[in-house]
């Protein structure tokens, strides 16, 4: 058996929100998801630049100073 993809993961995750919400309206879909995807991104490559923020920033196309702003939102600092 496979591994989905991130697309599919998101997709299905997306797809089970909404039946859950069961007919009511969702609000503030866009930033609920971005921070859902963004906290283990994060995680992830600071884990592999060995936490070098200048690496990571590149490698996600983030000025740097941009990086530690989300750092700290999620508590990653």
């Amino acid at each position: 058996m496979s591994n989905p993809n991130l697309h599919d993961c998101v997709r299905t995750s997306m797809e089970a929100y909404f039946r859950d919400l069961n007919g009511t309206d969702p609000a503030g879909l866009h930033e609920m998801l971005v921070k859902a995807v963004e906290k283990p991104l994060l995680e992830v490559v600071m884990q592999q630049s060995q936490n070098n923020q200048s690496r990571a920033a590149q490698w996600l196309g983030l000025n740097r100073n941009t990086l530690r702003k989300k750092l700290l939102e999620h508590h990653l600092l």
